[in-house]
Parts: structure tokens; sequence; C-alpha cells
């Protein structure tokens, strides 16, 4: 199967007097998994869109493979998009539906039965063919739009929110065979959700998208542990990222000494020279944890915990968060409830620092 590249250049898009992507420059490798994740109302599927043809760039580029596309109809860029709904024919068979755009494009019955067949193996549909829409499962009918698109044999494969309307066992089981998918075919992926749990567990690329502008581009691990602002730190991870309002005092040799107002802690910093100033402390929820009294860092009340099997999320109000109360994540069994303070630790080094811009400050250790 052909791998083609990706490359935006300076795109912009308006609708009306909104302005939807703010000058997008982005490159796809051929092979990539590279997922567009943001909150709603980011840009991302109108991104999706624009390279797939179904909207047009204001301004800028689109280049698939060696050709510019921009302002090429969607039938000829050599794209398969898959949507949110599967839209299925319901009086045809799977084999039908998966071969009714071969079948609309000229291509033998010969070629087509061979591509259905190949694709149905891929998916584990073999025993389905037959099936009509109505007699499949939702990640079965999912299976069959995914199909659809593989028979094209696209340069580039898109999916817009495919795994949205399932359930989160279902979620679970299509992200496994979609990761799977992209390992057996090693097609180029673009995929859009919302979700940063898909982002995370599907991407060897994320873009992480806001206002129509991009924030950090980069490995998910990368990501997670280096993200370039308070936005990124705080929409990838679930639970988010704990922020804690500071100062910095200054500091120089890769440290620097921060105030939380009841107490200090010096944060190793590579590369980092700051002056004193607004800054915000930002801790995630797996990085606390219980210390004995005199010893930690903060101190607090535990407000609630929810005991999840083999983890525990404990919400501990103190005066060193008193907007929202800090989430601690802790194995499951911690002996840990609600009204009782708390003595919270954490390891200088899995701290993050933001400026008063929101800019992270030198990268963690």
């Amino acid at each position: 199967m052909a791998r083609s590249a990706v490359q935006l250049s300076d795109v912009h898009k308006s609708f009306a007097r909104t302005h939807v992507i703010d000058g997008v420059s982005l490159s796809v490798d051929p092979g990539e998994f590279v997922v567009f994740v943001g909150p709603s109302g980011c840009g991302k599927s109108t991104l999706l869109r624009l390279i797939a043809g179904l909207e047009t760039p204001d301004s800028g580029r689109i280049v698939i493979g060696e050709r510019d596309v921009t302002d090429v109809h969607p039938a000829e860029r050599g794209i398969a998009m898959v949507f949110q709904s599967y839209a299925l024919y319901p009086h045809m068979s799977v084999a039908e539906n998966m071969g009714f755009g071969l079948r609309i494009r000229g291509l033998a019955k010969d070629e087509i039965t061979r591509r259905v067949n190949e694709a149905a193996d891929i998916l584990q549909l073999g025993k389905l063919l037959e099936r009509k829409p109505k007699a499949l499962s939702g990640g079965q009918r999912q299976r069959v739009a995914i199909g659809r698109a593989i028979v094209r044999e696209p340069e580039v494969f898109l999916f817009d929110e495919p795994l949205s309307n399932l359930d989160a066992a279902l979620r679970g089981q299509m992200r496994i065979e979609l990761a799977r998918l992209h390992v057996q075919i090693g097609a180029t992926m673009v995929y859009v959700t919302h979700d940063q749990v898909e982002a995370m567990t599907l991407a060897s690329k994320i873009v992480v998208l806001n206002g129509g502008r991009v924030e950090q581009v980069g490995a998910p691990l990368e990501l997670y542990r280096k993200p370039a602002n308070r936005f990124v730190a705080g929409f990838l991870g679930a639970p988010r990222m704990n922020f804690l309002p500071a100062r910095t005092l200054g500091g120089s040799a890769g440290a620097v000494e921060v105030d939380l107002g009841t107490t200090r802690i010096v944060v190793p910093r590579e590369g980092a020279e700051v002056s004193a100033g607004a800054a915000t402390l930002g801790v995630r929820p797996e990085d606390f944890t219980i210390a004995v009294a005199g010893e930690g860092l903060i101190s607090g009340e535990v407000t609630l915990v929810e005991r999840l099997g083999g983890e525990a999320l404990a919400y501990v109000r103190s005066d060193a968060s008193p907007d929202e109360a800090i989430v601690v994540k802790l194995a499951g069994d911690t002996p840990v409830a609600r009204h009782e303070t708390v003595h919270l630790g954490v390891r200088p080094a899995a701290c993050h620092l933001f400026d008063a811009a929101d800019r992270a400050v030198g990268a963690p250790s």
C-alpha cells in the first residue's frame, strides 16, 4: 500500500468572521500515525477536512506526496476518509458496502472481490461478508467503514472521531484494532479526536490544537513529560495536572526556587535562568506521595476518595490551591479517608514550572 507524506504550509481558514485555522504549518511523514487533539472548537476537524478537500483554505498550501492538492477535487487526492457516522447502506451486505465505491469507479469484479477479501482478512470480517448492517454490532459496523476505506488503497487515511459513537468497552477494543491495523498495513494515518487517551495510545505523533493554532507537536510521552505550556500540560493526562499558584524567587545553574506561600521548593531546571515573578507550579496526580507530618510539601483535608480498584483518587482541599482541589493518584489500597488531613510530598524533579505567560520554564530534569 502506498504511503505518502502530508505537508501543510501557513494554512488559514475562516467561516464568516470566525478565524478557524490560523496559520497552521505541519508535516506528516510517510507511514506516521498523527493525531490531532484539542478541545471542541479548536479547529481539528476543519483541518482534517482541508486535507481531504472537503473545505478549501483561504490561503496556504497543502501537499500530499509530491503533489500540490490545495485546489484538487477530493476524489483525486489519493485519500480515504472514515467518519464518526458509519454511513453504511442498510440494503447492502458487508461485501457490497465495502466494494461499492470501487464498483462506481468501474473496477473489474475480480479486482473488487480481491480487495474486499484482503480488507476483510485484515479486519477479521471474513465470516460477516454476507450480513447486512442491521445484523452487526457497533464495532463491526465501524470496521466495515474502515474496510471501505482500505479497499481504495489510498495514499493517506483520514479519521474524523471514528470511535465517538461507541461505548467505553468498544472504544477500548477498537483502539487496539486501529493500532494493530496501522502496524499491519503501515499506512499514513491522520486521526482527529477530543479524547486525549486515544491520542496518547494511538499516535506516533500528536498535534495539540487550540483556537486554530498548533500549541505543540511531538511524540506522546514527549508532550506528556515536557509540555511547552500550561495548556498542553493541562490537556494531556487524566486526571489533569494540578496547578498551584506560586512565585519564583530567582535561580540559575539549573535550579529555581519557588515560593508556594506556605512553603518553598527548589525545582531543578535544565538551562533555566529565572528572575523573580508570578508563576505556576504543575504537579501530575501520580507524582504526589503521602508524607508524614512535617515532611510534606503541602497539607490539606481530603474531601473525596474515588476507589477505582487498582488505584484511588484523593481530592484534597489546601491553601496551596485555593481555587480547586488537588487530585492525588494513589495505590488502590492506600488507607486514606474523607475528612482526613494528609501531608503531600513530591519529587522536585517531577514538578513542572510555568511563567506568568503560561510558558514552560526550562525543562524537567
